[in-house]
């Protein structure tokens, strides 16, 4: 951003009150500074406040998107504003980078939600299973992985293997979204390994899954879709793959964050649009697309990317905090299921 005072070049400014944005300004030339003494990228995620997502990050997109653009940058500082487990991917596609982290506290409830000894344990109840991760996991899971995926391209990855049977985890509505795109039966196994049956022959496509889900997709209900068309019959309602399969049935288009920036960028200013995930990606979706019309109603606030802050990316920059530190082996381990997602998609 070249500066920061001349709001007209920058349509964007718009959606942030002037008093706000006086106290922003200045903090946003300091970040410009020390991105430039640092030799350093930061990397945004969609989810991110505009203020910051369209001022101080050099790349924006989703966790694929992310994950292709950190492979290539060559920078010695990179700084990812998003949550952990995207900084911990950061750094196994440049580990000779210094990757950063705004914010300790910036975790995730779905990648939260299974470890690396669960993942063994799957492996030991069901030997020979390719192990499929959402890429929304911490690194000692993509180290027990064979390939990780996105939402946009799990559909993609699944078939590729070409494998009746796939071990799908750990995000429980995304494995049963997937499962019906792919024409697969879920099944989810107990976390104690001695419990888990064989798997059935007379099945001949199965994922087995995991309980784990995403605190604000799991949010959205058919509820909400039903009181939204009727006080807008016209809408366009757009849902995210961690969303609850009846929720996604009964929405009208279903993509990562990407499909649904792309999917607003190509529609009329007619069409009233409703986007069913992290409400500051509307935010930002508007900020760039002025014609968009879309629904505000939304509140559905991811309380960890709503951690990262200007002012905490400006500190990262400044004392070089918070460092993400991997031991060198899972780096190891977890950059063949990357690459192999990278070489796949």
């Amino acid at each position: 951003m070249s500066d920061p005072n001349h709001i007209s070049e920058y349509p964007w400014l718009q959606q942030i009150p002037k008093l706000e944005w006086e106290e922003k300004k200045t903090i946003i030339s300091e970040i410009d500074k020390l991105k430039k003494q640092r030799d350093a990228l930061i990397l945004g995620h969609n989810y991110m406040e505009p203020a910051l997502y369209h001022s101080v990050a050099d790349v924006t997109g989703d966790s694929l998107e992310l994950c292709r653009q950190a492979a290539t940058t060559g920078k010695p500082v990179l700084v990812f504003c998003g949550v952990e487990f995207m900084a911990e991917t950061a750094k196994i596609i440049n580990p000779t980078s210094q990757v950063l982290i705004p914010s300790q506290k910036a975790g995730c409830s779905l990648a939260s939600s299974i470890t690396a000894e669960d993942v063994r344990a799957l492996k030991r109840s069901y030997p020979g299973v390719p192990v499929v991760s959402y890429v929304n996991t911490y690194a000692e899971i993509k180290a027990e992985t064979d390939v990780c995926c996105t939402s946009g391209n799990a559909s993609h990855i699944v078939n590729t293997l070409n494998s009746d049977t796939v071990i799908f985890i750990p995000d429980e509505y995304l494995a049963r979204n997937i499962a019906k795109e792919t024409g697969k039966h879920v099944i989810f196994p107990s976390k104690d390994p001695r419990q888990n049956p064989a798997l059935e022959t007379s099945i001949q496509k199965i994922f087995i899954g995991w309980h784990g889900k995403c605190e604000v997709h799991d949010k959205f209900e058919t509820e909400d879709i039903a009181q939204v068309r009727e006080q807008f019959p016209d809408a366009v309602i757009l849902a995210h793959p961690e969303c609850k399969p009846e929720v996604v049935e009964q929405a009208d288009f279903s993509g990562s964050t990407s499909a649904m920036i792309k999917y607003v960028e190509k529609s009329s200013s007619h069409s009233q649009i409703l986007l069913l995930t992290e409400c500051a990606m509307g935010d930002n979706i508007i900020a760039a697309n002025p014609h968009a019309n879309l629904l505000r109603l939304c509140s559905v606030r991811c309380p960890h990317m709503a951690q990262i802050t200007l002012e905490d990316t400006r500190d990262s920059l400044k004392f070089l905090q918070y460092e993400i530190n991997l031991d060198p082996i899972i780096i190891e381990k977890a950059r063949r299921s990357i690459d192999a997602m990278l070489a796949m998609s």
